[in-house]
C-alpha cells in the first residue's frame, strides 16, 4: 500500500475568517471557493510542497446540513482558525481501513466537477485519536494540487501531540512511508503544528 501526505486542515469558525487568517499568516493567496455538498461546508486551498495541499474548511451556512456528522468535527468546531487534522492519500483505501484504528469510519464517495475520491469519514465526525491520526482518502481522479497555485510553501515538519502519543505511534506504523517529517511527542493536550516555510520565512501553524 503507496501512502503520502495528501493535505493538511485549517478549520475555521466561518470560511472568510479563516481565509483571511491564513493568508495573513502567509503571506500568500489562496483559490477560489469550493463547496461539499454532501458535507454541508465549503472551502479555499493553495499548493504545499511534494503534490499536497492546504484546505480552510468551515460549515457553509448556504447549505442543507447533513443528516450526518460533519466531517473534522466542524459541527463542535469552536474558536479561532486552527490547523486541526491532516489527511492521507492512500492507493488502497480498503487496506488502509484494514490497517486503521477503530473509529476510522466508512468510506464516502464525493465528486466535485472534474474530480472524484473515496475518503474515510467517522460516523461521530471526529477521527482517532482526537484528530491526530489522519483522515484517509484515495482520489479517483487527477489529484488537485497540481491544478493550484504554487506560491512556495513548503510543508517542513508537523508535529502531533498527543497525551497517548506511543498507542498513536503505533497506530501509524502501517502508514510509515509518509511519516518522513512527522513527529510524534506526548502532551497533556492533543494538538497539530506544522512548520511552513513561506517565501516570507518559516511559520508554525498551529
Amino acid at each position: 500500500m503507496h501512502c503520502a501526505l495528501d493535505h493538511l486542515v485549517i478549520s475555521s469558525p466561518d470560511l472568510e475568517t479563516g481565509r483571511l487568517w491564513a493568508q495573513n499568516l502567509l503571506d500568500i493567496p489562496f483559490g477560489t471557493r469550493g463547496v461539499h455538498t454532501q458535507m454541508g461546508t465549503h472551502n479555499h486551498l493553495t499548493a504545499l510542497d511534494r503534490g499536497a495541499y492546504l484546505e480552510v474548511i468551515a460549515v457553509d451556512p448556504e447549505a442543507a446540513a447533513p443528516s450526518h456528522p460533519r466531517w473534522f468535527d466542524l459541527d463542535n468546531f469552536r474558536g479561532s482558525p486552527r490547523l486541526s487534522n491532516w489527511v492521507l492519500n492512500v492507493d488502497d483505501l480498503d487496506a488502509a481501513m484494514n490497517v486503521a484504528p477503530e473509529g476510522i469510519g466508512r468510506v464516502v464517495q464525493f465528486e466535485r466537477g472534474s474530480y472524484s475520491w473515496k475518503m474515510a469519514v467517522p460516523d461521530t465526525g471526529k477521527l482517532p485519536f482526537d484528530g491526530c491520526f489522519p483522515a484517509l482518502i484515495e482520489w479517483q481522479s487527477e489529484h488537485p494540487a497540481p491544478a493550484l497555485d504554487y506560491h512556495g510553501l513548503a510543508l517542513r515538519r508537523l508535529k502531533l501531540s498527543h497525551p497517548q502519543s506511543d498507542a498513536l505511534k503505533t497506530a501509524l506504523e502501517p502508514f510509515a512511508e509518509a511519516m518522513d517529517n512527522v513527529r510524534i511527542v506526548n502532551a497533556s493536550v492533543p494538538s497539530l503544528h506544522a512548520e511552513i516555510g513561506t517565501p516570507s520565512g518559516e511559520i508554525w501553524i498551529t
